[in-house]
């Protein structure tokens, strides 16, 4: 009897541990990774993507434990990126601005959709000369619209390391143009900038070769029907002579400097493509115009790739003397 009790006691013992292994086994199996750059890896719809994430030596950025939100764009859009910009292929593209425009798609965190609303963010991308991050103005009125140019098709795919929006277009360096089409804010300034055939302030202000970067200073919608108001004589834009507005949208806008609001000081003498006109800082960043009219710097460093947008409330005037 003492022999069979033995026994059972036995396979008990052996029962217990035979669990207790089985159960620590299960409790040391590591799930599989899916990470930003797994989950691209993965989809091969994201193929051009992953190539260039490759080239760009960017992949194991994505592969890390800091969390990241990603504006992914699929094969199809990076088939239209090449050839709207006369790359034959990947390759082509110099690494340098592929990185860029790769960063120009990752912004820090994770941002929901729901997170998202109409305003600047800031991206990984930066402008050259003075290492600022690139802003993407983000439109949620209907949808997500990215910089003008590229909306989400598919929001809000959770992964280790943060979050993944597919979009249907690469979103290309921004410059200050994009910002000026893409923000309703200024759709003055684009039909002041647009107004004649003689202007070349587009095609200007889309270079990134000299003279840019430029500083903008860029009067909202509201600016521009105060000044309607100001100016005798003067019910709407078509009504303001051609060299009046020339000269005042040229004292807007400074060439050959990205000059961010930091380096604003009071009593500094911005020069500009017109006339001068003065920064005051005492009790918050405005400026003086050379007809003693003041407005305020209402939203600063507003980064582009090519220069820098500080929004006024007023518009600058040069000297109407």
């Amino acid at each position: 009897m003492k022999k069979k009790t033995t026994s059972i006691l036995m396979a008990i013992v052996i029962s217990l541990f035979t669990l207790t292994s089985c159960s620590d086994d299960d409790n040391n199996v590591v799930a599989p990774s899916n990470t930003i750059a797994d989950f691209v890896a993965a989809n091969s719809d994201y193929s051009s993507l992953g190539a260039a994430l490759d080239r760009a030596s960017l992949t194991g950025v994505l592969a890390g434990t800091t969390n990241y939100t990603v504006f992914a764009p699929n094969n199809a859009a990076f088939d239209a990126f090449l050839t709207a910009n006369g790359f034959a292929n990947l390759e082509a593209v110099p690494v340098d601005v592929l990185t860029q425009v790769l960063l120009n798609h990752v912004v820090s965190g994770v941002n929901t959709s729901s997170n998202l609303s109409t305003g600047y963010i800031q991206t990984l991308a930066e402008e050259a000369t003075t290492g600022n991050n690139l802003n993407m103005y983000v439109n949620t009125s209907n949808g997500v619209v990215l910089n003008g140019v590229s909306s989400v098709t598919t929001p809000d795919v959770s992964v280790d390391n943060g979050v993944i929006h597919a979009v249907n277009t690469v979103i290309g360096l921004p410059t200050v143009v994009t910002f000026a089409t893409a923000d309703a804010t200024f759709g003055i300034l684009v039909q002041a900038l647009t107004r004649e055939a003689s202007f070349t302030y587009v095609a200007t202000l889309s270079t990134t070769g000299t003279p840019a970067p430029f500083t903008v200073f860029a009067p909202t919608d509201a600016a521009f029907v105060d000044l309607l108001a100001e100016l005798d004589g003067v019910t709407e834009l078509a009504d303001i002579p051609t060299a009046t507005l020339e000269a005042t949208l040229n004292t807007h806008v400074v060439a050959g400097a990205n000059v961010l609001a930091a380096t604003l000081t009071d009593g500094m003498t911005v020069n500009t493509l017109g006339d001068n006109f003065t920064i005051n800082t005492v009790g918050g960043a405005s400026f003086t115009d050379l007809n003693n009219r003041t407005g305020d710097i209402v939203v600063t460093d507003v980064q582009a790739v090519n220069g820098v947008i500080h929004v006024v409330n007023k518009v600058i005037l040069p000297n109407l003397d």
